[in-house]
């Protein structure tokens, strides 16, 4: 197997519900819905899942809806025969037959088509799939995890998303709080960042002063923990021996 997953880092209310729910639901095959931010840590809950179920030593397969034009989502999901369009050179094998036996994360799920949401509402209704341009049924034993920024009911609202599809994948609702929602946490992340980037650069951690650090939880973290990881490494790229409050002021603040 490989690496265990990191850790979610945080004592803070928000996080020891997360924690408390990936706990109770991690073992059964319920389908999750994990709502959040941008850098949130929504991937991170969505592997913990995975590593505590049943199924942690068969694949976890992730697909980003966002990153992958409309058009080639159906084949991304599914996979395709060869020659069912003009750049299908060989057949592929689609993202739910590579999760066989595991879990198939669809990130940014709000961010999906129409068309590819109707496939993927039967997909999960009748447990097969078939393949862009062939028509034999595959079986496939997956347990979907999915996710979003997004307000998947607004999205409903506005046409945008299936409402069968939304209670398709919500039978669990974790919602990720934003780092703004969990300040207390700030200080823990930032020793865990400062201990990670130092092993990285193969250098001794570099300590923070205390106002240093009070202004790190004072800080508006539109960006959430990738932000504050980014934050971590500047600061002990350019701050001298410590990181100290000018340091904070000059480097994280946007003039």
């Amino acid at each position: 197997k490989v690496l265990k997953v990191q850790e979610i880092i945080g004592e803070s209310e928000g996080i020891q519900k997360v924690k408390d729910t990936i706990e109770k639901v991690a073992p059964t095959d319920a389908r999750v819905l994990i709502t959040g931010e941008n850098g949130s840590g929504k991937e991170l809950v969505a592997r913990w899942l995975h590593e505590k179920s049943n199924r942690a030593n068969a694949p976890i397969v992730e697909v980003n809806c966002a990153a992958i034009p409309g058009e080639l989502i159906e084949s991304e999901l599914f996979g395709h025969e060869k020659g069912s369009f003009t750049s299908a050179i060989r057949q592929r094998i689609g993202k739910f037959e590579q999760a066989h036996g595991g879990t198939l994360f669809l990130d940014e799920i709000g961010d999906m088509s129409l068309n590819a949401q109707a496939k993927v509402l039967r997909a999960l209704q009748e447990g097969k799939i078939a393949r862009v341009g062939g028509d034999k049924e595959i079986p496939v034993d997956v347990r979907v995890i999915a996710a979003t920024n997004k307000d998947l009911l607004r999205e409903v609202d506005s046409k945008n998303f299936r409402l069968d599809l939304y209670h398709r994948l919500g039978v669990i609702l974790i919602h990720v709080p934003s780092l703004n929602q969990r300040r207390e946490d700030i200080p823990l992340l930032v020793e865990k960042f400062l201990a990670d980037i130092a092993e990285e650069y193969g250098q001794a951690i570099k300590p923070i002063d205390k106002k240093a650090m009070a202004a790190l939880q004072k800080h508006n973290w539109t960006g959430n923990i990738r932000e504050l990881r980014n934050v971590v490494e500047r600061l002990i790229i350019l701050s001298g021996k410590e990181i100290l409050l000018p340091d904070v002021e000059a480097y994280v603040v946007p003039k």
